[in-house]
C-alpha cells in the first residue's frame, strides 16, 4: 500500500550511490578513493539533503573507501547527531541482500539512508518502486549514476514489511540535475 498524497510516509529510504571514484593502478576495488569529480559531487548532494530537510535517522555505509569518503563529505553538510554504521555486507551486494539489510533495521528508524553501489542500488530501487513520478522512474531504469539519490516512501510500520513495488518514488536527483 502506498501513502496517500497528503499523508506523510511512515518510512523513507534514501539510496545514495557513492560519488565518482578514481581507478588508480594496483589498488583493489574495495580501496578505490573518490576522484576529483566525486569530491565535488558529494558535498553538493549533502547541501541538497540539508536544504530539502532529507535528514536520515540512520545511515548505513558500505565499507568500501569510496562510500566512506562520500559519507564524510555529505555528512559535513548535515547535523552531526546522525547515527552512522559501517556495513561490509553492502559492498558488492545484490538487491536481495540490500533489501535484507533494510528489512532488519529497527522500526524506530523512520528515515534510513544507505550509501553503496550499483548494480544493487538500481536493481533495489526498481524492485521497490510501485508508483511515483514517471520521468523520475524512467531515469532510474535508464541509469543510477554516481552520487545519485533516490528517495522512496513506504506506508509501513516496520522496515520488515517492505515488499516489491510497495514504495513511492518521491524524487530521483543527480549531481548534474543540481548544477
Amino acid at each position: 500500500m502506498n501513502a496517500a498524497p497528503n499523508t506523510p510516509a511512515k518510512r523513507r529510504l534514501l539510496l545514495l550511490r557513492h560519488a565518482k571514484s578514481a581507478w588508480p593502478t594496483d589498488v583493489a576495488d574495495h580501496d578505490r578513493p573518490l576522484a576529483g569529480r566525486g569530491e565535488k559531487a558529494a558535498p553538493l548532494m549533502g547541501r541538497y539533503l540539508a536544504r530539502e530537510k532529507l535528514i536520515p535517522d540512520l545511515v548505513l555505509v558500505s565499507s568500501a573507501r569510496r562510500t566512506q569518503e562520500t559519507w564524510k563529505l555529505v555528512a559535513k553538510k548535515l547535523p552531526s547527531s546522525i547515527d552512522k554504521m559501517d556495513r561490509a555486507d553492502l559492498y558488492e551486494a545484490s538487491a536481495a541482500k540490500i533489501a535484507g539489510v533494510v528489512r532488519a533495521v529497527d522500526p524506530s528508524v523512520r528515515t534510513l539512508m544507505l550509501i553503496g553501489h550499483n548494480p544493487g542500488f538500481q536493481d533495489l530501487a526498481e524492485g521497490l518502486i510501485g508508483t511515483g513520478d514517471a520521468e523520475a522512474c524512467a531515469g532510474i531504469r535508464q541509469k543510477f549514476p554516481t552520487a545519485a539519490l533516490a528517495v522512496i516512501a513506504f506506508d509501513a510500520d516496520r522496515w520488515e514489511q517492505l515488499r516489491p513495488k510497495s514504495g513511492t518514488l518521491e524524487r530521483f536527483v543527480t549531481p548534474r540535475s543540481l548544477d
